[in-house]
């Protein structure tokens, strides 16, 4: 039986690289809710070039994402982790520095391209044992979470105080001290661990792209950022519009996220607990197709425009945190670390398309229309979830082999006959059994006592 307690390395490499990912994020989140107002004082800044401004960051993490992860098996998580730092601390200095719009553009861009999310939780794998690495992992992805509230009221409140240049040049210093974190608190690993849990394997991308339950969850993460970017392209405005200034607009982002944080904890452990979680997923589809209806049918009512945004953050939180549990579930053993690459890279590509569209349909049309395409999207994404089926109610691990078990002729079969096991994958070479179990019935330890017994 292995000791589940985190070893003092395993905490500073959770800690450490949680920080360094929460305060890459606080830089991505804190320009969403502020670029539409205070970027169009800047050099031939229009809606159309604003949009592009929002989206181009998600552009440049979908192109290079998967490359980085991939990367950093060969030169090394902690340079490739620094370098991407640096990249979104040289964008984030030439926005800060420049007065057109372009050189936003461009900051934005160079931002995107520094993608060190897969070289973190390969990093975070290389430093955490089998039994700890999923807490590790969950606390990362709660910190996402937080994140965005975070970066939703601080945005307005700093841009408002200090300017838009100021609010890039606080962006550059997150992330440098992200890079001080990286070389003097996060632990240096002393091996490469291949954990196809966690980190994307080469070969394995055409298994998960012709897994249609993997792709309906990757066109939901599309869509819920495409909804998400276009969105709040629109929404600063009609809140202006609607007599309420721009340096007032955090306190509607504050009141409504705490509303939806609290409000998404019991649906989160209804769908996990009670097995119902394809009837939250649609439920949450549908409630942002009522949410961009409501928008849409705003015209400028302040009252009208809370509800709309309160509705939509409130699907997006659950949604942010059922879909990789979904991810979780539907990949196949040993697939999951590519299908969440995958996953990822839909997630930003939403952020490209919908940053860049929504500024395009505001510029040349109105936000009302921007919130009609939004509807008619999520209309088009809640058919698509309706076809869904439940998801397999089981969780992945990966266990590693002895000598003495891989020497076992009937080790597949015997993992397969414990109770509680949904399927085995095991890889001699790499001396790891990659198990897909239902934790109500079996758990790791119990895996390990019969790998023990051979």
């Amino acid at each position: 039986m292995k000791d589940n307690k985190m070893t003092p390395v395993e905490l500073r490499a959770t800690w450490g690289l949680g920080t360094v990912f929460s305060l890459r994020m606080l830089g991505m989140f804190m320009v969403l809710p502020i670029l539409t107002t205070y970027g169009m004082a800047l050099q031939g800044a229009s809606e159309t070039l604003i949009g592009l401004a929002v989206g181009i960051y998600g552009l440049a993490q979908a192109i290079f994402q998967i490359p980085f992860g991939l990367l950093s098996d060969r030169i090394g998580r902690k340079p490739l982790i620094v370098g991407g730092l640096l990249l979104f601390v040289l964008g984030s200095i030439i926005a800060a520095c420049t007065e057109s719009i372009w050189g936003i553009i461009l900051g934005r861009a160079l931002q995107g391209s520094g993608a060190i999310a897969a070289a973190v939780m390969a990093l975070l794998s290389d430093l955490t044992r089998e039994q700890n690495r999923t807490k590790a992992m969950a606390f990362i992805g709660i910190s996402f979470g937080i994140n965005f509230a975070i970066a939703m009221v601080v945005g307005p409140i700093f841009t408002h105080a200090l300017g838009l240049h100021a609010l890039f040049w606080m962006i550059a210093i997150l992330a440098s001290l992200g890079i001080v974190i990286t070389l003097l608190v996060v632990p240096s690993a002393s091996h490469h661990v291949l954990n196809r849990e966690s980190g994307m394997v080469k070969g394995n991308f055409r298994k998960v792209l012709a897994n249609s339950r993997l792709v309906k969850l990757n066109i939901g993460i599309f869509c819920l950022h495409v909804l998400l970017m276009s969105s709040f392209v629109a929404l600063p405005g009609q809140f202006e519009q609607a007599g309420f200034p721009a340096p007032e607009h955090w306190k509607v982002y504050l009141a409504t996220m705490l509303i939806a944080f609290a409000g998404v904890v019991p649906f989160i452990i209804y769908a996990e607990v009670k097995r119902r979680m394809k009837r939250v997923f649609v439920g949450c589809v549908g409630m942002i197709v009522v949410a961009e209806i409501v928008l849409w049918g705003a015209a400028g009512h302040f009252w009208t425009l809370v509800v709309g945004v309160q509705l939509f953050l409130f699907a997006f939180n659950l949604m942010e945190a059922i879909l990789p549990s979904l991810v979780s579930k539907e990949s196949p053993a040993g697939y999951k670390g590519t299908a969440m690459g995958l996953y990822s890279t839909s997630q930003f590509l939403g952020v490209a398309v919908g940053g860049s569209m929504g500024g395009w349909v505001f510029g040349h049309f109105d936000a009302q229309t921007a919130f009609l395409v939004g509807a008619i999207i999520a209309a088009a994404w809640l058919f698509v979830s309706m076809t869904m089926q439940e998801p397999p109610y089981v969780s992945s691990l990966r266990l590693v082999l002895s000598d003495a078990a891989l020497a076992a002729p009937d080790l597949e079969q015997r993992l397969k006959a414990q109770p509680g096991v949904n399927s085995v994958f095991i890889v001699p070479e790499e001396k790891s059994a990659y198990i897909k179990i239902d934790s109500k019935v079996t758990s790791r330890p119990e895996l390990e006592a019969l790998l023990g017994s051979c």
